[in-house]
């Protein structure tokens, strides 16, 4: 693949993720005027999606503009049609300029002529690098974790493990077996260690350790974007949220003492800081955030005693998610690149030619009365709309 296209699909994917996120910001505030702002296991689920949607939507836009369609509507073609059309108020110069910055800045990348385009890239490449060698030691400290713990029980392929070092239960997996790690201090308390075990197989089963896995994968590609550590602090409360719900649905459970065992969860969490070193991919049953502010521990109390909507999964979600996934492809479709010289771009290049040659090489005359050369010019640019 030539560099140019790895850096267009490099800018596709974290424009893709600005934009699902503001999206996914906006239904998520339409959402909390209905029935369906409770309704966490429903927009977990969405959201484990559309997150494995953009991470593949580089590459299902490359196969699209392969196999399908060469030249999908983008949204440069678009402008172009709306300026054409007298809608846009701007020099058509300085209108193609705009237009053709994304492509411009990919050039001057590609051949790192410029200092600041290598400063630019050592910087990225730097930046990954950090990143990926932390999710490497990461992964390192967790397998070292697991490998120091004690085997208790197995459950087909489940593996639960209880060590003397961490202070808070947490579940992760390998390529075959999955594990829950258990604090020994648990096993003298029945009831605990009853609600957290439920609390870390029902992770397993909403596939929270998998999405975890992928979004610790996009951290270097995205470490600079703030729109994908707000979608990553979406699904990690969202995970939470729609865990507590799944298991306060089940008959018999206690609901005061599960709200008993979290807070003691983050009173042990807190007291230890090895809690605090990076072990990852793993989903907790409470994190770092729950141990420095009690107003997130807070939300999730209340999202506990919140009854869930009945028929979540039905039309009303269906509709919604058909959107969201809708609005995601199509987004992912609108900002990719121009294809070759159509007819309205011909006509805009007509137009910015026209222009130069105007302020080149002509001046109003004397008495007022316009050359020739303006009068042409203005025969082809568009006419404002009343």
């Amino acid at each position: 693949m030539e560099t140019d296209a790895l850096i267009n699909g490099y800018l596709d994917l974290n424009l893709l993720v600005l934009a699902g996120t503001l999206l996914w910001l906006s239904a998520r505030k339409l959402l909390s005027l209905t029935r369906l702002a409770h309704a966490f296991q429903a927009q977990l689920r969405l959201m484990n999606a559309l997150t494995l949607l953009l991470a593949l939507s580089p590459l299902l836009m490359f196969a699209f503009t392969r196999l399908v369609m060469a030249h999908p509507p983008n949204i440069s073609d678009l402008l172009v049609s709306q300026f054409l059309q007298g809608n846009v108020s701007m020099s058509a110069a300085s209108f193609e300029s705009l237009l053709g910055l994304r492509e411009d800045t990919v050039r001057v990348l590609t051949s790192q002529q410029l200092l600041w385009t290598r400063l630019v890239a050592a910087a990225l490449a730097m930046g990954g690098l950090v990143c990926a060698i932390h999710v490497v030691i990461s992964v390192m400290r967790l397998r070292r974790a697991l490998d120091r713990a004690f085997l208790w029980k197995s459950i087909g392929k489940t593996r639960i493990l209880v060590s003397d070092e961490t202070p808070v239960a947490y579940s992760t997996r390998g390529l075959i077996n999955r594990y829950v790690v258990l604090p020994s201090t648990l096993l003298t308390a029945p009831q605990d260690l009853k609600l957290t075990l439920a609390h870390e197989l029902q992770h397993f089963r909403q596939r929270d350790i998998e999405c975890e896995f992928l979004l610790e994968l996009l951290r270097p590609a995205l470490f600079w974007n703030p729109a994908f550590f707000l979608w990553r602090r979406e699904v990690r409360h969202l995970r939470e949220f729609a865990c507590d719900q799944a298991l306060m649905a089940r008959p018999g459970l206690d609901l005061r003492a599960y709200c008993e065992c979290l807070i003691r969860a983050c009173a042990e969490a807190a007291r230890e800081r090895v809690f605090f070193t990076r072990r990852s991919p793993a989903v907790a049953l409470v994190d770092r955030r729950e141990t420095r502010r009690s107003s997130t521990l807070q939300q999730r109390i209340i999202a506990v005693t919140t009854n869930a909507p009945h028929g979540e999964a039905g039309l009303g979600w269906a509709l919604v998610s058909g959107m969201m996934i809708t609005a995601v492809l199509a987004t992912a479709m609108l900002i990719q690149r121009p294809g070759d010289w159509s007819h309205d771009r011909l006509m805009l290049s007509t137009i910015v030619n026209l222009e130069r040659m105007a302020s080149r090489t002509t001046a109003p005359r004397a008495d007022g009365t316009p050359s020739a050369t303006a009068i042409l010019q203005r025969s082809f640019m568009p006419t404002a709309s009343p």
